[in-house]
């Protein structure tokens, strides 16, 4: 009987919010096993792996961590990284003391 993988991680907001909703819990989801392949016809990415399909939703990381020791799964934990922003107003947009020319 082969191992089954799972990844567990706490999800990133998309690019189309600028909230943080959906991204306060943890997910765990298992890594596929077989690579996928386009579909010749129409060119769907298509896999026969039914566990990747499979995505738990968990309120913390010790719950998603029980669960997969309780069920006998190796898993690994994604830890989540803190986005890179750099704070500035719009008036630094237009400012004569810039540090890069603009390009446009």
């Amino acid at each position: 009987m082969e191992i089954m993988v799972a990844k567990i991680f706490k999800p990133a907001k998309t690019a189309m919010q600028s909230g943080k909703a959906k991204t306060d819990g943890w997910i765990l989801e298992f890594e596929s096993e077989s690579a996928r392949k386009v579909e010749p016809l129409m060119g769907y990415t298509s896999s026969s792996d039914m566990s990747s399909q499979v995505k738990l939703e968990f309120k913390t990381l010790e719950d998603a961590k029980s669960y997969a020791e309780k069920n006998g799964l190796a898993y690994r934990v994604q830890k989540p990284q803190k986005a890179k922003r750099r704070i500035m107003s719009y008036a630094e947009n237009f400012s004569t003391d810039r540090s890069l020319p603009w390009t446009h």
